[in-house]
């Protein structure tokens, strides 16, 4: 049984994506790998801030039916450089139901298993959901403060809570507010004041395509993203074109009778401007920091799922991710987008290995850390969210990518990660960022 401390991994749930018939071999061993992340693992491994992403790795594979071997491997390519875990302060813990105390350490990766340790407890005596429900959503200054911040670090808090969500597993759910509590607050500030600018505008009819063809058609938002900036939306659009791009996810707005179309319309939109942002004369590659974008949106369908959420919640958890994605792009130089990069991409394998259950197969058998796989669900699961909506109404008309464009844009994924050299391109817009990459031809991607 899946306790606060304790992973036992089961199938995704409603609006999760993965295939029938998981094994329960597989699931003992995607435990028994978590369960050891979660007890010798910081949720960071090194001092910089960089994530662990064992869980997402193992999760993601294990729905697109890795084997015990496969998900050991998995473990095992990325568990030697891990930073270990550190002691618990079991005095702090005990103080941190003092709201004063818990906002004094906020921020500081020192006491992630301090927090951890709290949320444990937290969670064995109310349930995971409630936890949620108090820490993040409640909507006073505690909550907003890490809903905030659970958008931060290139959405990788509020993507460890997907997992915690769709396979119900409150031990995730405490790494995931332990990690929330540990990360800065800058994004977060943002995001509320594009919220307090939404409510003065009001309510208007503009989709987030809209708005996306609105920042790129804005010049000094276009531009305001410079390679030199250490930070690009903290230190180039936040600090050339604020007023300009909180302007424009201030109109971005979802009405609670309209959750299921702009759920799908969020991860169109993700995975539009993650795979059409080519340089015809290189090799296709994704940017990293895009591709976060439609990796976080796979989870959207199984919030939407959620009894136990409001309408409401559902409703600010998703404006908050689509304007995030709406900054994320224009923070990567703006990049022109094509959608025949698309429609036009020719798979390099045939037959089998070019199906859904093919590219499953590749991708849990590739060495990385997780990312291209964690990609190739997001993509399946677009194909199974948004195809009821594609071409119609007045929304679904204005999507950008569908059919049998969710197939090749995963075959893109997995085609460019196989081939030798750097896995993704960093900050797609800027030319500089494809210096490390080939010319494009016949011969290669």
């Amino acid at each position: 049984m899946a306790t606060a401390a304790t992973v036992n991994v089961t199938p995704p749930t409603a609006g999760g994506f993965g295939l029938k018939d998981l094994s329960n071999e597989s699931a003992s061993r995607a435990s028994k790998v978590l369960q050891e992340n979660h007890e010798k693992h910081h949720i960071y491994f090194n001092n910089q801030g960089y994530h662990d992403h064992i869980v997402h790795h193992v999760f993601a594979i294990y729905a697109l039916g890795a084997s015990p071997k496969e998900i050991q491997k998995a473990f095992d390519v990325n568990a030697g450089y891990q930073r270990p875990s550190e002691p618990i302060d079991n005095k702090l813990v005990s103080q941190l139901d003092d709201p004063a105390t818990f906002k004094k350490h906020l921020g500081d990766e020192l006491h992630y298993p301090d927090y951890l340790e709290f949320f444990r407890k937290e969670i064995s005596k109310k349930g995971y959901k409630d936890v949620i429900k108090e820490y993040l959503l409640a909507g006073d200054d505690r909550a907003d403060d890490l809903l905030g911040r659970c958008y931060a670090g290139f959405l990788h808090p509020i993507i460890h809570m997907g997992y915690g969500v769709e396979f119900e597993q409150p031990a995730i759910i405490a790494e995931t507010l332990a990690q929330t509590a540990i990360h800065p607050s800058w994004e977060g500030e943002m995001l509320f004041e594009a919220e307090k600018k939404a409510k003065e505008i009001g309510n208007p009819k503009k989709s987030a395509f809209d708005l996306l063809d609105e920042a790129v058609g804005n010049k000094k938002l276009r531009e305001s993203a410079r390679w030199e900036d250490p930070n690009k939306i903290r230190d180039g659009i936040l600090v050339r074109a604020k007023e300009e791009m909180m302007n424009i996810v201030g109109q971005y707005k979802v009405n609670e009778e309209d959750l299921a179309v702009k759920t799908a319309e969020m991860i169109d939109l993700a995975a539009y401007f993650t795979l059409a942002a080519q340089r015809p004369n290189k090799q296709i590659k994704m940017d990293f920091f895009l591709m976060h974008s439609i990796n976080c949106s796979v989870f959207f369908p199984s919030f939407l799922a959620a009894d136990w959420l409001t309408p409401a919640h559902k409703a600010r958890l998703l404006e908050f991710k689509t304007r995030l994605d709406l900054v994320l792009f224009i923070s990567r130089g703006s990049p022109k987008l094509s959608v025949e990069e698309i429609r036009e991409y020719v798979p390099k394998m045939k037959g089998e290995d070019a199906t859904w259950q093919g590219l499953f197969k590749r991708m849990c058998v590739l060495n990385d850390d997780g990312h291209a796989s964690k990609f190739v669900r997001a993509l399946a699961q677009g194909e199974k969210t948004c195809g009821p909506f594609e071409g119609k109404g007045s929304l679904g008309g204005k999507f950008r990518v569908g059919g049998e464009d969710w197939l090749k844009m995963a075959n893109m994924v997995v085609d460019s990660v196989e081939v030798p050299g750097p896995l993704w391109v960093r900050s797609t817009g800027f030319d500089e960022a494809w210096a490390p990459f080939g010319e494009r031809n016949k011969a290669q991607l």
